[in-house]
Parts: structure tokens; C-alpha cells; sequence
């Protein structure tokens, strides 16, 4: 039944999310790959965000932190006393982009730790914000940015979107520098590439070799090693070097792969998708469960007592299916038509893929979210 695969190239079911990859272009190497040290680093801290309106933690980790910052600013309030319905006690996320200096200014996210409601109208007090060694590297400050609401009384309520997590623009300043070491210890410069693949990473070397006066080669399927030569470091054009790197182009290897995720339904397949020929039938179960109790009364005068007898209805149906052959030379699109004519719904597809994979008709590596 399984024969020679075919490509699939378009995808476009009914009701159903899909991206389809367009054939391979020349592609940027500062677009698929990174330079080895020079990287971000996340920064975290604790806070307090003021100016709720009634809307804040009624948590007792909110008093203590409440109590805590109070007494740096000179007032001796004890946590039994520091509760305010219009402060929340929030975790606060950064990102700090390589080579970021000091006085520069970069975006903070705010979450909410306890029970408040909504971050909405808060403004985030002084908040140091460390890195994994425990050094402050930001410290972030400023009114809050909430997509949403939640507003409500004792019998009803309305809310849109998430309104315990808000964000400040800007809101973090770069106290502290992080040095970026882009050459290694033989004046090497080192290449990784962002999706791993054996033949990239050596049209890569290649490219580099061919058109700058480089030594280049492929370390694995992920790393690019090219040694910078002396005079090109004593002469402080290191930089240049990298930019010309980055400004090649190359054909990248796309990797044969279709994303699925269950929880919405949702499927992507690349242009390099194979199929082999295969016969598909699928079919619903449906089974219900009904609970329909019924009273039982005693005989007049005797010793029995009202009781309530349960009584479960079960009804089980399965919908006909027909085998359906799907040809060695179908296109993605047409693989569309042929289980929309099968009567499938997207989450009935997850699983045809999940199958397809299983038979080894699926030519291609399946990742599901």
C-alpha cells in the first residue's frame, strides 16, 4: 500500500489554521544564524505596584513586603498594620539585549503574584531588577500598560483579556554593562545556527571561504568556526568583519516537518512534507450519558422510606466511513479536499496526521505541541 512519497505543497483545509512554505530562497546569514557570546540575558525582580483601585492582593506576603519598603523610606510599620486593598505584591521580567549601556532603557513585564484582581491604573515602585549571579543590572519604575479589565460587584462581573499582567514601555534603566566575548581563545569566531542542518552549516563555510579571505568550516550541523586573522583584530575591524559575514547570502536546508497543536486544532506543513500512497478512513464515536433518577415512594403505611433510584441511559452511535486512497503525487491542497470530503473536522485531522506518522506514510518529522 505505501509506495514512493510525494512533495506537498500548498495547505488549505476548511476551518483550519495553515502556513504554507514557499520554495527555499537565499536567506541572510545574519537571519538563520547568531554569533556564539553575544546573547541576551533575563532579568527578574520583586515589587510593589501602588494606585489600584480597590483591585489589589489581600495576600499577607503583600503586608510584608508592604512593611518592608515602608521601613526603608524611615516609617516603622509592622506587617499587622501594612494592608492597602490598593497595592499588589508582582514578579517583573526583563530581557536585556547584548550590549545594552548603561542609561539605556529597556521594556519590563509585569505579573501579579497574589490575588488582586487588576493591575489597571498601577504604578510599578523601584524595582531592582537582578541577573542568575545575583548583580543588579536595571532598575525598573513607571506607570503600568494593561490590555484589559475586570470590573464587578457582589452578583456580576465583566472582564477582557488578562488584567493581572501589565507592561512599561521603557520602564527598566541599564545600570550595569555585560561584556560580550565574540572571539574565542585562538581568535576564532564562532557561528550557530538557529535551526541545526549538515548541509546549511556547510554551504555556509563554504560561502564564507569563498567570497572573504577566510578560513572557515562546519564544526557540526549547528556551528560555523571562522578564524579572524591578526590583523584584522590589531586593527579594530572586527566588527566590519561580522557585518560582511552577516550580509552573505546562503540557500538554507528546510527541514520536512508538520507542527501540530492539539489544544487548538491547529496544523502546519512545509513544502518538503512527503506522503506515500495511503488509504484513509476515519469515523466518530460518539457516546452519551444521560442521568435521569426517579423517586421510589413506599406502600401506605409501611416501614419503607422515599428513595431516589438512579437510572443511567446510555446511547453509543458511530458515524459510516468510507476508505478514501490518497495518491503518491497529491499536493498538500489536494490532501485538503480529500479529507474535507471525508467529512473531518481540524481536530479530526491531528489525529489523521498523528496516524499517517504511525503507518510511516508520513514522510516528514511531526511535532506536536
Amino acid at each position: 500500500m505505501l509506495r514512493r512519497p510525494a512533495p506537498l505543497a500548498l495547505w488549505a483545509p476548511l476551518a483550519l489554521l495553515a502556513l504554507a512554505a514557499s520554495p527555499a530562497r537565499p536567506a541572510n546569514v545574519k537571519d538563520i544564524a547568531e554569533i556564539v557570546g553575544v546573547r541576551e540575558n533575563q532579568l527578574m525582580g520583586v515589587g510593589l505596584v501602588v494606585g489600584l483601585n480597590g483591585s489589589g492582593d489581600s495576600s499577607p506576603f503583600l503586608a510584608q513586603a508592604l512593611s518592608n519598603a515602608l521601613k526603608r523610606l524611615g516609617m516603622n510599620i509592622g506587617a499587622d498594620q501594612a494592608r492597602a486593598k490598593n497595592a499588589a505584591l508582582v514578579y517583573v521580567t526583563a530581557t536585556l539585549p547584548p550590549f545594552a549601556q548603561p542609561g539605556s532603557k529597556i521594556d519590563i513585564t509585569v505579573s501579579s503574584v497574589g490575588d488582586a484582581r487588576s493591575l489597571l491604573g498601577g504604578t510599578l515602585l523601584q524595582t531592582p531588577l537582578t541577573g542568575p549571579d545575583g548583580k543588579v543590572y536595571a532598575v525598573g519604575q513607571g506607570p503600568l500598560m494593561v490590555g484589559g479589565f475586570n470590573f464587578g460587584g457582589d452578583a456580576a462581573g465583566a472582564q477582557r483579556n488578562h488584567p493581572t499582567v501589565g507592561r512599561v514601555p521603557g520602564g527598566a534603566m541599564v545600570e550595569r554593562l555585560v561584556p560580550m566575548a565574540m572571539l574565542g581563545e585562538r581568535d576564532d569566531l564562532t557561528i550557530h545556527l538557529r535551526e541545526r542542518s549538515f548541509l546549511t552549516a556547510e554551504r555556509l563555510a563554504l560561502k564564507i571561504s569563498e567570497v572573504l579571505p577566510l578560513s572557515a568550516r562546519a564544526i557540526d550541523g549547528a556551528t560555523v568556526k571562522v578564524l579572524v586573522p591578526q590583523d584584522v583584530i590589531r586593527s579594530g575591524k572586527l566588527v566590519g568583519l561580522i557585518a560582511k559575514i552577516g550580509e552573505l547570502e546562503i540557500e538554507p536546508d528546510v527541514t520536512a516537518r508538520v507542527v501540530i497543536n492539539e489544544r487548538t486544532g491547529t496544523i502546519v506543513a512545509g513544502e518538503r512534507v512527503r506522503i506515500a500512497r495511503v488509504a484513509i478512513s476515519h469515523g466518530n464515536l460518539t457516546i452519551t450519558v444521560a442521568e435521569s433518577p426517579e423517586v421510589s415512594q413506599p406502600e401506605p403505611f409501611s416501614q419503607g422510606q422515599t428513595a431516589e433510584v438512579p437510572r443511567t441511559d446510555v446511547t453509543v452511535g458511530e458515524e459510516k466511513s468510507v476508505m478514501r486512497v490518497i495518491d503518491p503525487t497529491v499536493t498538500v491542497s489536494d490532501l485538503a479536499q480529500a479529507l474535507n470530503a471525508l467529512g473531518v473536522s481540524p481536530r479530526d485531522l491531528v489525529s489523521i496526521f498523528q496516524a499517517l506518522k504511525a503507518a510511516g506514510a508520513l514522510q516528514a518529522e511531526l511535532v506536536v505541541l
